[in-house]
């Protein structure tokens, strides 16, 4: 059995305040995940079957309650360990856009050469094009045929090779 949630005057009266005034669902689940366990005593898995919640979610909102100087964590995702923003990766690559612009296409050896120049460090080259797939460009796929291929010798194999190879 858990144990039952204990609350200061204070975090009572924000909770009261809050359901007064509450507009929204979020709100009013905030105020009832505080003023259930503090009016009634219910757990915190009975308040979070009361209001619709899971209990780690009602144990959060009593803390951020209690505690407001807390900061919620915010949502995983997004780019934490990027090298620049894409404001600065824009102005690093304006004169390379420029240099692209006659030919249509960036060689990424020397924009990872310069980027790694600009960074101070080492950077793995996937890096480099997933930067540029971030500012629109994109990676050309091969050609269909090989730049050193000769099509008629393809086509005097294909007329006077064996129709079958025996199985070895």
């Amino acid at each position: 059995m858990s144990r039952f949630a204990k609350f200061d005057p204070v975090a009572i009266e924000t909770a009261q305040k809050l359901l007064s005034t509450a507009k929204t669902i979020r709100d009013m689940r905030t105020a009832q995940a505080i003023l259930l366990p503090a009016v009634f005593g219910l757990t915190r898995e009975q308040t979070a079957a009361a209001i619709g919640l899971s209990a780690s979610r009602v144990g959060g909102i009593q803390a951020q309650i209690r505690n407001p100087d807390l900061q919620p964590k915010g949502s995983h995702g997004g780019r934490r360990r990027q090298a620049m923003t894409i404001e600065e990766e824009e102005e690093f690559l304006r004169p390379w856009v420029e240099k692209a612009a006659s030919a249509g296409m960036v060689i990424v050896p020397p924009l990872h050469e310069a980027l790694e120049e600009h960074l101070g460090r080492k950077i793995h080259h996937s890096q480099v094009y997933r930067m540029l797939e971030r500012h629109g460009w994109r990676k050309l796929s091969p050609d269909s045929v090989h730049p050193k291929a000769d099509l008629a010798k393809q086509e005097d194999w294909k007329k006077n090779s064996r129709r079958w190879w025996p199985r070895s």
